[in-house]
């Protein structure tokens, strides 16, 4: 996943979400029953969205599911680790069977 649409989502719950709703990222946060830093953590990309916050912002915006909050970060995980690992390993040869 090109790291936009985790980053995207996240711009857009800070620019958009929040002050259209009129409200800060500590009463989010409230809302939310997290603290201000971890909500804080999240939207500026510094933390991953865990299941329970995938659980949370599914219900206090009502979409996207938990499910794609998970499926977008596990997405930008692995994408970040391509981006800074190189792996070197030799496949294992797996016998045929006769």
């Amino acid at each position: 996943m090109p790291i936009g649409k985790r980053v995207e989502v996240l711009v857009i719950a800070k620019e958009d979400i929040l002050p259209e709703l009129d409200i800060s990222i500590t009463e989010a946060a409230t809302q939310l029953g997290v603290s201000r830093v971890a909500l804080s953590r999240v939207i500026n990309g510094k933390a991953a969205i865990s299941a329970e916050m995938a659980l949370r912002l599914e219900a206090w915006i009502g979409g996207p599911t938990a499910e794609t909050w998970i499926r977008m970060q596990a997405e930008y995980d692995l994408w970040q680790a391509r981006q800074k690992t190189t792996i070197s390993i030799t496949p294992i040869k797996i016998p045929h069977a006769a």
